[in-house]
């Protein structure tokens, strides 16, 4: 385990999600959110549309300028679409994609003025905060974790290979526990017992507060919801994690 710098102070701003939360702000299918409180901040994906989550930056007097790092979780369209217009925006920034990510992109990447780290195995991105390194097979993606005063929070884009698979990846890695697990879950469709089994198993990891947005599905956050209750975070865009 690597020993890092602890954060405390540590803030996530949901720029873009499926669901509400402030007024003002605009939904669309996609993901993506500001963290700050670090050495760096990081914008974790982009969402599906430019010119949407420029807006959403901005009513939320974010300035993209102020991003360092740009973590893209895995090749979608709906987290990597609102890519070029941040780049429009600042392009002396650095851009961490899982290795996976095709030729032509990268290129594309740099020709904007953006420096591009290539990602498989696990790794440090600067201080306190970490990459899973790529996992999955047909679909490979990675999460990113915060070394926080309080455990880690692991922020996960779609997670394709499996949240409980994320989860446990994490727990592999570290010793602490989670203390927040956020984004896309992936469980849109499945039955009412597989979800169960998934809360319990996230519980039964340790996971102490979830966040689920994006794909994780209306009926999975109603059994999460039951399942950790107060430490159920019910936000959309505009929503704020402390």
């Amino acid at each position: 385990m690597e020993n890092e710098g602890i954060f405390s102070n540590i803030v996530i701003t949901i720029l873009y999600d499926n669901h509400p939360s402030e007024k003002g702000l605009e939904t669309s299918w996609g993901f993506s959110c500001f963290i700050e409180g670090m050495e760096k901040t990081v914008l974790f994906d982009t969402g599906n549309n430019p010119f949407l989550l420029l807006r959403n930056i901005n009513r939320l007097k974010i300035n993209p300028r102020d991003i360092d790092l740009i973590f893209l979780s895995h090749m979608h369209w709906d987290h990597t679409g609102g890519l070029y217009g941040v780049l429009e925006e600042k392009a002396a920034v650095t851009v961490l994609l899982p290795g996976s990510f095709s030729a032509r992109y990268k290129e594309d990447i740099k020709k904007q003025g953006a420096k591009v780290v290539e990602i498989e195995e696990h790794s440090r991105l600067c201080e306190g905060v970490f990459s899973t390194g790529e996992l999955g097979t047909s679909i490979k993606e990675q999460s990113l974790i915060l070394h926080t005063n309080r455990g880690l929070a692991v922020i996960t884009g779609c997670a394709h290979p499996g949240i409980v698979n994320v989860v446990n990846k994490v727990k592999g890695l570290f010793r602490e526990k989670i203390f927040l697990l956020v984004g896309g879950f992936h469980l849109s469709g499945k039955s009412k017992d597989e979800l169960k089994t998934v809360a319990s198993a996230l519980k039964k990891a340790g996971v102490c507060n979830v966040g689920p947005f994006h794909c994780t599905g209306d009926a999975a956050r109603e059994v999460l919801m039951k399942e950790y209750q107060k430490n159920f975070i019910n936000v959309g865009v505009g929503g704020v994690i402390k």
